[in-house]
């Protein structure tokens, strides 16, 4: 397939698809691009990619995220058998200062390993995988 230059098209202009390409032994992301409705595929700027993450609400829907929050709900059924409500929205500055306050705690923890780069990875390749699979197991 042709390769346009990455620098052809501005981040507002990013394509409505992505295509990872991730290396099934280590689970690390090694390219990702934009897919056009014809599907040619550049790969994206480092600018794009930083617009990409902008438009999803900075960190709070990463998956390290979602683990503190896990933990965070864990902490408050044991203190006092309430979780926050699943739909609170929480400004940045409380996700930075909840993020401060679990650190510490999660390094401590067994979810620590949760949160380590290549389970991350490897969780988010296996989950990809089971979802690929999902549809086709539905016919």
């Amino acid at each position: 397939m042709a390769k346009k230059d990455s620098n052809a098209t501005g981040p507002s202009q990013t394509a409505g698809l992505l295509a990872f390409t991730i290396d099934p032994t280590t689970a690390r992301i090694v390219k990702l691009e934009a897919c056009d409705a014809g599907g040619a595929r550049r790969e994206l700027s480092l600018e794009e990619k930083t617009s990409l993450v902008k438009r999803i609400g900075d960190r709070e829907r990463t998956l390290e995220r979602v683990v503190e929050r896990a933990f965070e709900a864990g902490i408050a059924c044991v203190l006092d058998g309430e979780t926050e409500s699943e739909g609170a929205v929480e400004s940045s500055e409380d996700v930075e200062l909840t993020h401060k306050l679990l650190a510490p705690l999660i390094e401590k923890s067994a979810a620590r390993e949760l949160i380590e780069r290549r389970a991350l990875d490897r969780a988010i390749l296996d989950t990809l995988i089971e979802h690929a699979i999902a549809p086709a197991q539905a016919e």
